[in-house]
């Protein structure tokens, strides 16, 4: 690795760029520069990867995905003639087999990386805006530009008496070495429902509790399917609720809440907090930088992924933008290409596909209705039960549906969103339909492979004008 970037006390380093952060959107805007020919300076603080290889992504899906192994064995008796049964007998053999991925991954693709560029020189300590570059462990760099990558972490809601329980976080819930016997989950975004449904097929007794509704970003129509999903397998859902106070003591965790002016205390054996994530920047100094920040403390970019300061971009979960790994990388990737050459690149998130790990899985793309009809559509919309896709039908799994947005004097789609088993690896397909400016005609008469989920945006297209239940096999 080249060493121009490394301050000593008695000099000034230099470089074209440096990089504040070392997870995924600080590693794809290092490479990036240094793919350009740039001098970079990767400055890390903690553990080298960031959130999602470490405490997001990698150990979330992989536990979600064993706690989906021991649903799958449970289920088995919705095909006549079998039964089956499965359980967690070894819990932290459990954990740290998640642990040996998370550093088997850390250490491939992270941390060997470095070596492979030479251009890149990786500094670990707390970095600093100074208004002229960056400060290191008390060192100067000047950067000819800067980006911001620095991640963000669990935030915690200010309920009374929540900084005198020991809480688990997302991050903590999965570092337990024994389960509880039960679990309060305060939030039903995304996180929240993932860990409450993986936690619950653990056998841990799962309530889930929300001020809004479970997954408040996704159309209404999903949202109740999947609650009712959930209540299916025993999880407690309480909605619409204010948080009151909450307390612990020998016996547990007990939360108040009121819901429709009816005090509601609710008790577990522990508590998990999993309502969003909030930036990490107290340390970066960004008033006396004179960068402008939301009011969740997040870093104000524009579509160029600039910040208020000339010469400093942000990307990834420490900005405004879309709060996802491969957006982060994305961003970051943009940021570093703005920054050596000229501002050129503008962010395009209106194809993005985005997941909710849960079972069913949630997968959208696009405007969802209520979104198509604020921008000014005149909109159309189709909704297809999971029981019309022959290959739901086939699985006896026909919890979800698929609805589609669709401009009604254009035809073209605007967006969808998918509840079904096989949803994350069918959302693509419409992301790329959108991305060609497809109509929904075109997406229902294009060829799909029978008896796949994915079949299910074929139909879902042409129940904006038929009745696909009148329809043969393959018929459409």
């Amino acid at each position: 690795m080249a060493d121009c970037c490394v301050p000593t006390k008695s000099s000034k380093a230099t470089c074209d760029v440096a990089v504040i952060g070392a997870g995924s959107a600080g590693f794809s805007a290092a490479i990036t520069a240094a793919e350009q020919g740039a001098n970079v300076a990767l400055i890390g603080h903690g553990t080298i990867g960031g959130t999602c290889v470490n405490v997001g992504c990698v150990p979330s899906k992989t536990m979600i995905r064993a706690a989906e192994a021991l649903h799958g064995a449970r289920a088995a008796g919705r095909f006549p003639g079998l039964t089956g049964d499965a359980q967690v007998n070894d819990w932290r053999c459990l954990i740290t087999a998640k642990g040996d991925l998370v550093s088997t991954l850390r250490q491939k693709k992270y941390a060997d990386l470095l070596p492979e560029y030479n251009t890149i020189t990786y500094l670990e300590g707390e970095a600093r805006l100074n208004g002229a570059g960056v400060i290191v462990n008390g060192n100067a760099i000047a950067a000819g530009k800067t980006i911001i990558a620095t991640g963000g972490r669990p935030a915690v809601p200010p309920i009374p008496g929540i900084d005198k329980v020991n809480y688990l976080t997302s991050t903590t819930l999965l570092e337990l070495e024994n389960l509880p016997e039960s679990l309060i989950v305060i939030g039903g975004g995304y996180i929240g429902a993932e860990l409450a449904q993986m936690m619950a097929r653990m056998g841990v007794k799962m309530t889930v509790i929300c001020r809004s509704r479970l997954l408040p970003q996704v159309e209404p129509e999903i949202s109740a399917a999947l609650a009712d999903a959930f209540r299916a397998e025993g999880i407690s859902l309480h909605r619409g609720i204010a948080y009151d106070a909450c307390h612990e003591d020998e016996s547990g965790v007990t939360v108040c809440v009121k819901k429709g002016g009816r005090l509601i205390e609710l008790t577990a054996e522990r508590l998990l907090v999993a309502t969003g994530r909030t930036p990490n920047t107290e340390a970066l100094g960004l008033a006396d930088a004179g960068i402008e920040q939301d009011n969740r403390g997040a870093i104000v970019v524009d579509d160029r992924m600039r910040t208020s300061k000339s010469g400093v971009y942000a990307a990834g979960d420490v900005t405004n933008r879309d709060q996802f790994v491969y957006m982060a990388a994305y961003g970051a990737k943009l940021a570093a290409l703005n920054a050596l050459n000229g501002d050129s690149l503008a962010y395009d998130n209106r194809a993005m596909p985005w997941v909710v790990f849960t079972d069913p899985q949630v997968a959208g793309v696009g405007l969802n209705e209520e979104a198509a009809k604020a921008a000014g559509h005149a909109v159309k919309t189709s909704v297809l039960p999971l029981d019309a896709v022959p290959r739901a039908l086939a699985a006896r799994d026909t919890r979800g549906l698929i609805k589609l947005v669709a401009d009604a004097r254009t035809d073209c789609l605007l967006g969808g969103q998918i509840l079904a088993h096989e949803g994350a690896d069918s959302i693509q397909t419409l992301a790329m339909a959108l991305k060609l400016g497809m109509t929904a005609k075109s997406l229902g008469e294009t060829i799909f492979p029978y008896l796949t989920t994915v079949e299910g945006l074929k139909l879902a297209a042409q129940t904006f004008d038929k009745d696909v239940a009148k329809l043969s096999c393959c018929a459409g």
